[in-house]
């Protein structure tokens, strides 16, 4: 039982970081084989597809993001805004670590699935989409916390939540585009000042 669970394991593991770094289109599941040190039966026993390879790396990606991020980000021992700052914090070193290993900076991997493959495959569309929006419910119910203990005037927290993740997801491209995981440092902190009380 737990050679299978370690054989999947090296699955995923091989899978993430080949799509990740390279595109989906471009890592076949022979690559994907050859890096996790399985045979294509092994491959074919835990995942029917690559498509379906492909969203349990999805869920894995947000389960790391959740207990490495959002965890410490929108711990409720911080301030609202200040959930917001710490996220920007940990998005730039979440970069910069991969950047200093891979002398790549490789954006958002929600992003980059969605930029590649939304108009292609509806699965890994629906997929996409339900993660970037727990990732907007994370961000709308901090706006109502700051709403709520008046750090911030009184805003339309719904349609701010949606401009912030797409202001984030628009700085991934940018430093993904740019190589410069730099670019997330100096930008994505001006989500935490909006509208501040004085």
């Amino acid at each position: 039982m737990n050679a299978a669970i370690n054989t999947r394991q090296r699955i995923l593991r091989s899978a993430r970081d080949l799509i990740y770094a390279r595109s989906y289109s471009e890592v076949g599941v022979a690559a994907i084989c050859d890096s996790a040190g399985v045979k294509k039966g092994s491959f074919y026993h835990f995942f029917p597809s690559k498509q379906e390879l492909t969203l349990a790396v999805l869920d894995e990606f947000f389960l790391e993001f959740k207990e490495q991020i959002f965890a410490e980000a929108f711990s409720e021992r911080l301030t609202p805004l200040n959930r917001l700052r710490r996220l920007a914090e940990l998005a730039y070193r979440f970069q910069k670590e991969i950047a200093d290993v891979t002398g790549h900076t490789l954006g958002c991997p929600f992003g980059n699935i969605a930029a590649e493959m939304s108009t292609q495959d509806e699965k890994l569309r629906h997929k996409v989409a339900t993660v970037l929006g727990q990732m907007e419910a994370h961000i709308r119910d901090t706006l109502e916390a700051a709403v709520a203990c008046g750090e911030v005037n009184n805003i339309d927290v719904p349609t701010t939540a949606k401009a912030m993740l797409a202001y984030a997801e628009g700085i991934m491209l940018l430093a993904k585009t740019r190589n410069d995981p730099e670019v997330v440092r100096e930008l994505m902190p001006a989500m935490a000042d909006i509208r501040i009380r004085t």
